[in-house]
């Protein structure tokens, strides 16, 4: 089984911005280091005092010249909000910065009413499956110069690094993005600490759509990838309380409260004690939002996951309230996966 990260870029208690920033360039030189296959950084607006991930674009290109050999990539730009074009040349620019090991991973998603209309986005697009496939599309078309000779597009030029163009992925948690990846022959990640109850019929989705693709770096056969909410720890008990801030923060979310993140102590209060330990073993229907344990029990729990929906590739999310337990868990797991280490 292939590893992966997604990094939120969370801020520190009492840090700023750019302490987020310092610990997400430590977080994917250690993947890197680990052996994990590829480091993304995520999109999210309106909450920067909590999480400062708002433009990957911006942070891939300083994380290309901080690492040498692992991929980068988008988890996911929200092509919703900007020009296919545009979205286009930051890819290239960065594939120059880091030839051939960039991932365009391509998604959507509103923010808050607010922060939508500081974005200008119009969030009563009539048909929205219609518009992110045209996007993505166009985004394809021009990172690989394959508009049609005549087209109006046909002599855009973006910058390129000459070696392999960006990857793109489709990324999203519903059936209606996975069959939008299905039907344009792309690869699919499914957002599973999102909404883990439709994993499976999403992949189900994507297969059932899957057509050969006749876009540039196009796929002929299904490619996907899992992103679960998961953190490791020396013991089945100590993952379970570093996974309480999961816990705690899912509840605040639920209730509109997007401001903070718990501590571990703090969690564990709300929550009324430490989370149970995640069961080695999942009952078929059974997919929690988040779930932990120590190297073994995570490794195991990771590939019955990954094989309930056929895939070959995790993706690690979390949400701890401490760097350097983020770090041990990425670390653990990578020996209980049996990563090699570069």
């Amino acid at each position: 089984m292939e590893l992966s990260a997604v990094d939120l870029s969370p801020v520190p208690d009492d840090g700023t911005a750019t302490d987020a920033y310092v610990n997400t360039v430590e977080a994917a030189q250690q993947a890197e280091r680990l052996g994990y296959s590829r480091f993304w950084v995520a999109e999210h607006h309106g909450m920067a005092n909590r999480i400062a991930g708002t433009t990957p674009e911006v942070l891939l290109g300083h994380l290309a010249a901080e690492t040498d050999s692992i991929r980068l990539g988008s988890g996911a730009v929200l092509l919703n909000h900007y020009s296919p074009f545009k979205v286009a040349e930051q890819f290239g620019a960065l594939d120059a910065l880091a030839p051939g090991r960039i991932d365009a991973g391509l998604g959507r998603a509103n923010g808050s009413p607010a922060a939508d209309r500081a974005l200008g986005t119009d969030r009563r697009v009539q048909n929205p499956d219609d518009d992110h496939a045209e996007k993505i599309e166009a985004v394809i078309d021009h990172l690989y110069d394959d508009y049609p000779e005549g087209h109006a597009y046909g002599d855009l030029e973006l910058p390129r690094s000459g070696e392999d163009e960006p990857v793109p992925w489709v990324l999203g948690s519903s059936p209606s993005s996975a069959a939008i990846a299905g039907e344009l022959g792309l690869r699919y990640c499914f957002a599973a600490f999102i909404r883990p109850q439709f994993a499976a019929r999403s992949f189900e989705e994507y297969r059932e759509h899957f057509q050969p693709s006749r876009l540039a770096d196009g796929i002929d056969d299904p490619q996907g990838m899992i992103a679960v909410n998961a953190v490791c720890a020396e013991t089945d008990e100590e993952a379970a309380r570093v996974r309480a801030v999961a816990e705690a923060s899912f509840k605040r979310m639920k209730r509109g409260d997007v401001g903070t993140t718990p501590s571990v102590e703090e969690a564990i209060d709300e929550l009324d004690g430490v989370p149970e330990p995640t069961p080695a073993t999942l009952g078929p229907d059974e997919w929690p939002r988040a779930i932990s344990g120590d190297p073994d029990t995570l490794a195991g729990l990771l590939e019955q996951l990954a094989d309930r929906v056929g895939v070959d590739e995790v993706m690690i999310q979390h949400v701890v309230a401490d760097h350097d337990d983020a770090l041990r868990s990425h670390e653990l797991l990578a020996d209980g996966v049996g990563l090699t280490s570069r």
